[in-house]
């Protein structure tokens, strides 16, 4: 017999369900919308993923297997729906993903199925985090993902993690196989992102190589390395493509988003930057753009940050981040950038290729002193005082 007060939760997480997304009208830049709900919440896990529903075995209906948070979505366009691939965080700690569509993509997401399990488990794996999905021009869809474990050569220290790449293919985003860690020179990967097209013949991998689990230490930056074989995954050497640097958003660690974009006028990448502040770490998203016949060569990048946190996404477990490793372009070319805040929940900026390419290739690069970026502004000031004397 299913308890009485799972029909009253049912009742309430299905008006969330239906309810419509609107458009932030308290927020404009002319980039992109901010949307007034999140997309996804613990609240829409399914209640039969997280409670007994049998009132004899939960006479109190008490929540058995609990959800702290979901975050950090891969995105595809797959069969005409929205697809997020979202990484949901038990009360345990742990995390695993499961598969939510929408017809919208900006709101009504429902988690399908199951949680995700591979055809085969990578050995001591203790936590799975944060995959990047791409369509490969071979056909399969790929993803890569933070496969963490214990740090074996610290034994002793119970905060001591090792974070390493795995990559998984499907066709359907049901049945998954596994290929393997992802073999780098670099002690430590987090970040791994598939580029979508072969590379000299070869499949290639933007990778952000760190010393440790949380600090780069000698890794500069976001790279990019060549694979031989997809099915026996090695990179051998790692090209910094977009370094960190002093006083800028992305001083103390970067890293690939999502697959880059193409456009006509390049591929435009989706960055995470991160700098220390007194009160810790602050996550922002930034955008640049790489060349067509070059994927090495950085070709525009505008200063400062496309997305930062803003007011209630601030709060959650990890206050002031946003990160992003999913986002879907529709056949209208419309953007929609699935950003995490906080490690908390996952929302939607809506834009177009059109506006995001103005964006990165026609909004003026930071300078990286004062004196000139005031300079940079004054001439801004300067030309649009003109304007306003003709108007008037």
């Amino acid at each position: 017999m299913i308890h009485a007060r799972y029909r009253a939760l049912s009742r309430l997480q299905q008006h969330l369900l239906r309810r419509h997304n609107h458009v932030d009208r308290k927020f404009y830049n002319g980039i992109f919308h901010r949307y007034r709900h999140p997309v996804l919440t613990r609240d829409h896990v399914p209640l039969h993923w997280r409670y007994e529903l049998n009132m004899l075995t939960n006479p109190f209906f008490e929540e058995r297997l609990g959800v702290n948070s979901v975050f950090n979505p891969g995105a595809i366009y797959h069969d005409g729906k929205y697809c997020l691939i979202a990484r949901i965080e038990g009360t345990d700690r742990k995390s695993f993903f499961a598969l939510a569509t929408s017809t919208s993509g900006i709101d009504r997401f429902r988690f399908e199925g199951l949680p995700l399990l591979w055809d085969k488990q990578i050995d001591n794996e203790v936590n799975m985090y944060d995959m990047r999905l791409v369509k490969h021009e071979d056909g399969y869809i790929y993803g890569t993902y933070c496969s963490e474990a214990k740090n074996p050569q610290l034994p002793n220290d119970t905060e001591a993690a090792l974070a390493r790449a795995a990559l998984v293919r499907t066709r359907d985003l049901v049945h998954w196989e596994m290929i393997g860690l992802i073999g780098t020179v670099a002690n430590q990967q987090r970040n791994v992102v598939l580029h979508p097209e072969f590379i000299e013949g070869k499949y290639a991998f933007y990778t952000r190589p760190q010393d440790g689990f949380v600090e780069t230490g000698n890794g500069g930056g976001i790279c990019i390395g060549l694979c031989d074989d997809i099915m026996h995954p090695a990179i051998r050497s790692e090209t910094v493509l977009h370094a960190k640097r002093y006083h800028t958003v992305y001083e103390m660690k970067n890293g690939q988003g999502p697959a880059p974009i193409k456009t006509s006028q390049g591929w435009i990448h989706i960055a995470h930057g991160v700098r220390q502040t007194a009160a810790g770490l602050r996550y922002v998203l930034y955008a640049f753009a790489t060349s067509l016949g070059d994927p090495y060569q950085v070709i525009a990048a505008p200063g400062g940050y496309l997305i930062a946190p803003l007011c209630r996404e601030r709060i959650g477990d990890v206050g002031n981040v946003v990160f992003c490793n999913g986002v879907i372009i529709n056949e209208k070319k419309e953007v929609f950038i699935y950003y995490a805040s906080s490690d908390t929940r996952i929302h939607v900026a809506k834009t177009t290729v059109s506006m995001l390419t103005d964006y990165v290739f026609n909004s003026p690069e930071d300078n990286y002193n004062a004196a000139d970026n005031v300079r940079q502004r004054i001439q801004l000031i300067k030309r649009n005082e003109g304007l306003l004397k003709r108007e008037d």
